[in-house]
């Protein structure tokens, strides 16, 4: 709020600047008129700053509105996409009114071409822009968890407002204090819209009715957090710390997992000390280490996803943003889920969560470059596809429920316990984390431009063409034989490469939180 007083009192003071006319600003806005005249005798300047004029006019910055709030409409961000609308409806209105206040005239030396009549301060353009451009701002930093990302965004943001604002000055449409005035009065609309009306999401269970307790609960909360899948350990426990006070529970216990114990001891020593609810904050596979430990206790999960993959939560409904997923670890109800008892060759016994593989899908966790990683998430496991899209076809038996094996081949095979791939991508249609069953689904393409096909034919579930290059089986023990070793993966973690996996649904044995 501060920021925002501070931005409309320097406007203030420059608006009354340009209404008195005072000399030394007068003799700053007349230096614009040398450069559009060199601006505009430049043929190759000339026509791109036309194109920019265009491209942040009234038309398309309400185009662009529309859009960005639709989205965080879609994607479930009611609030945001109501301070949006606000914002940019309530800069469009407080810069019309201020030039009708001062009333200021367009510079003498304005382009002729498409000539402007409006009054000239503050600059539209440059308003709207800001404002747009500092919602933007908001919204990364609400939604983008990488650091880099949204340095690059905000780089972006600041280079598009710098250029609007020239490209004002250059083409003589205002002078310079309008483009600066247009500047302040959009940057500080946002800042006093973020002030009075949070974007952040409200509590998904507000208007929910309380959900009955089986048994009394002391409210003890226990947190397991990896510590490097988030920016600050700090503020996440600020925020978890200040979400569960609101919510009616106790102040959360931390364990902080290591390289040496991924969640296992973290979640023995939360269930030990008596926790009504352990929140996991990583990926994958520090979710799969907590649900293993925790099955059968009758201690919830809550999950806030924070690794790449997130498969567990996308399929749960679990949202992405850090906040809603705490609020339904916080809130929400209790679901109970399968999870799948592993076995193989130089293996110890252990349990998956979300999906196995063995060949290419474990090829690709296997060459993901760890570095590239944390800089551009789930791009590097496209890159590592494509270099190892003819991973070389294996030679497999399978059992099924004890029935005898059965001989195939392919360059991957997946068992799911649950169905979604990133992005929405359905690999197994008919896999429930919840039926007590596990999917399997073999891909076999001959050739390297088979993949286009055989994928288009799997995420759209048009399969009766597939030939032999797709195989499904369905049971709840699965038993793979390979010819030789390949490379095997759990719920994303590359566990060695082996010849067997043997694979047991146990159903309903980990309570997780899901949204009411």
């Amino acid at each position: 709020m501060l920021w925002a007083v501070a931005l409309l009192a320097l406007f203030a003071v420059l608006a009354i600047a340009v209404y008195a006319e005072w000399g030394w600003l007068v003799d700053v806005d007349h230096r614009g008129e040398p450069v559009r005249t060199w601006a505009l005798d430049d043929r190759g300047l000339r026509e791109p700053l036309r194109w920019l004029e265009v491209a942040f006019d009234v038309i398309a910055m309400t185009t662009y509105t529309v859009v960005l709030a639709a989205a965080m409409l879609i994607k479930g961000h009611r609030r945001a996409a109501i301070l949006i609308v606000s914002v940019m409806v309530l800069s469009t209105v407080a810069m019309r009114g201020v030039k009708a206040l001062v009333g200021r005239e367009r510079p003498d030396w304005q382009d002729l071409d498409y000539f402007l009549h409006s009054p000239s301060f503050p600059s539209g353009h440059a308003t709207s822009a800001a404002a747009f451009g500092g919602l933007v701002i908001v919204l990364v930093t609400m939604l983008v968890r990488r650091s880099g990302i949204r340095r690059i965004v905000d780089g972006v943001v600041v280079l598009l407002v710098v250029l609007v604002a020239a490209d004002r000055v250059l083409l003589g449409r205002h002078y310079p204090s309008d483009v600066v005035g247009g500047v302040l009065l959009g940057s500080a609309i946002v800042l006093l819209g973020v002030a009075l009306y949070s974007p952040l999401p409200r509590s998904h269970a507000l208007k929910a009715e309380p959900l009955p307790q089986a048994y009394p609960s002391s409210r003890d909360l226990a947190v397991i957090l990896n510590p490097i899948k988030v920016e600050s350990v700090e503020q996440f426990q600020t925020m978890v710390s200040s979400m569960a006070r609101e919510a009616g529970w106790n102040e959360p216990r931390w364990h902080l997992t290591t390289v040496e114990d991924s969640g296992t001891g973290q979640a023995e020593q939360a269930a030990v000390e008596g926790a009504d609810l352990v929140i996991v904050c990583g990926g994958d596979g520090t979710v799969r280490e907590v649900c293993a430990e925790l099955a059968g206790t009758g201690i919830p999960v809550g999950i806030v996803p924070a690794g790449t993959g997130n498969l567990l939560a996308r399929n749960l409904e679990i949202p992405l943003f850090i906040r809603a997923a705490i609020d339904i670890a916080l809130t929400g109800q209790d679901r109970a889920i399968d999870m799948v008892a592993v076995e193989g060759d130089g293996l110890e016994p252990t349990h998956f969560m979300v999906m196995a593989g063995m060949g290419f899908d474990a090829a690709i966790m296997e060459g993901v470059n760890e570095d590239l990683k944390k800089k551009v998430g789930w791009i590097a496991y496209v890159l590592s596809a494509l270099k190892g899209l003819m991973f070389p076809a294996m030679k497999l038996e399978i059992s099924i429920d004890d029935m005898p094996f059965t001989k195939h081949r392919a360059r991957t095979c997946v068992v799911g316990n649950v169905g979604s791939l990133q992005g929405g991508m359905v690999l197994l249609p008919d896999a429930a984390i919840d039926d007590g069953q596990l999917d399997v689904v073999l891909l076999y393409p001959r050739r390297f431009l088979s993949w286009i096909p055989l994928f288009v034919r799997v995420l759209t579930r048009r399969e009766h063409n597939a030939g032999e290059s797709v195989a499904r089986m369905t049971g709840r023990k699965v038993v793979i034989r390979a010819h030789g070793d390949v490379p095997r993966q759990l719920d994303g973690d590359t566990i060695g490469p082996g010849s067997d996996l043997s694979m047991e649904c146990i159903h309903g044995r980990v309570l997780v939180r899901v949204a009411r």
